[in-house]
């Protein structure tokens, strides 16, 4: 699959323990000939964790995509009127977010990337990552399972036994789950067999 031509919005909310494991998807779009645009959630922006810095984050975005990250509501405003991303990407989507998207609650960079990207028609793909994805967010991923122009990275329970309530997207299905999304399909199957634990 060739992405030439192609500008993908990446977006990074706050699963911090799943960040690396999406920066080699970053680095894959991008040398398959992809413009990508980072976008980061507030929480990305400011915390550091034992997973690494804010800083040491945002550098590897820059450094791989080549472009400055949008990390203010005022700078992902445009992404709209512009009608720049052929896809979005948000990966990982924390159920934070998630529940914010859902119910329409635009807060964060990310979340005003995604208006914008759903207010042209365009697809917008989610990669979730969340403890309680069988618990209360189980509402939020059938609300947005049933919304137009929206897709998901096929995901699974990643730790059934310790953290029965938690699903993760399988990060490195996003490529070609974005471009079934540009097609308007769901890549399937969705539900997946992530880990066994």
């Amino acid at each position: 699959m060739s992405w030439q031509g192609k500008t993908v919005g990446y977006a990074i909310t706050g699963s911090h323990c799943t960040f690396e494991e999406v920066m080699p998807v970053i680095q894959r779009f991008v040398d398959e000939g992809a413009k990508v645009i980072p976008i980061i959630s507030n929480t990305v922006l400011t915390t550091d964790t034992r997973f690494g810095s804010s800083q040491s984050w945002q550098k590897q975005l820059k450094d791989i995509t080549g472009n400055d990250i949008i990390s203010t509501i005022v700078e992902a405003e445009p992404l709209g009127p512009s009608q720049m991303l052929d896809v979005l990407v948000i990966a990982p989507l924390t159920g934070n977010s998630m529940s914010k998207l859902a119910n329409a609650m635009t807060d964060s960079p990310v979340l005003m990337a995604a208006k914008a990207q759903l207010r042209n028609g365009r697809p917008l793909l989610l990669a979730i990552s969340t403890n309680d994805g069988l618990g209360l967010n189980a509402a939020n991923i059938a609300k947005l399972l049933v919304a137009k122009n929206i897709f998901f990275v096929p995901f699974g329970q990643d730790n059934p036994f310790k953290k029965p309530n938690s699903l993760v997207a399988n990060m490195e299905l996003i490529p070609e789950a974005a471009y079934e999304a540009m097609q308007g399909k769901q890549l399937q199957p969705m539900i997946v067999e992530r880990k066994t634990l």
